[in-house]
């Protein structure tokens, strides 16, 4: 009985090819990497060397030495868990995502309690139940007033937080 391999090229070396676009490819993560901010990149799991290098990265002006430096952390990735990495960079987009979509729903619920007024502070209060009603209310009102009087939106701003936070609150 002969022993079938699934996959022929299982014992050939990578094709030189293959392995530059490898190391571009760990290169392209440590600069996505380099380009979080503080708090992204404190959630990101990397060694100590590492780290060190993105962080120098970072300060470095974008020129040749920049461009080195993340030849270097491109260099010490194929040694890191990319796989971790690239799961820690996905749940901060995931994440980003999330807060944009939440933002978006905070304005559109904003916008169409100004128009609208208690019919839609109905709606918001039985999803939102937890809301203060009559606040809520106080700030429509004031909202409306100085939308009419083409005043600065300083109590919509004020509006909008307090949608947002019911609504991270939940």
């Amino acid at each position: 009985m002969t022993d079938f391999k699934l996959d022929e090229h299982e014992d050939e070396p990578l094709s030189k090819t293959a392995v530059k676009q490898e190391m571009k490819a760990l290169q392209k993560l440590g600069e996505k990497v380099a380009d979080l901010s503080d708090t992204g990149l404190a959630t990101i799991p990397l060694d100590g060397t590492l780290r060190e290098a993105i962080l120098l990265a970072r300060r470095l002006p974008h020129r040749e030495g920049r461009r080195r430096q993340m030849q270097f952390v491109g260099k010490l990735m194929r040694s890191a868990d990319c796989e971790a990495i690239t799961a820690a960079l996905e749940k901060l987009r995931n994440n980003s995502r999330a807060h944009t979509k939440l933002l978006q729903d905070a304005e559109i619920w904003r916008d169409k309690l100004i128009a609208e007024g208690d019919t839609v502070l109905a709606d918001f209060t039985a999803q939102y139940w937890q809301a203060d009603r009559q606040h809520l209310r106080q700030l429509i009102r004031a909202a409306q007033k100085e939308q009419s009087q083409q005043k600065p939106p300083s109590s919509a701003r004020k509006l909008f937080k307090c949608i947002r936070e019911q609504m991270e609150a939940k």
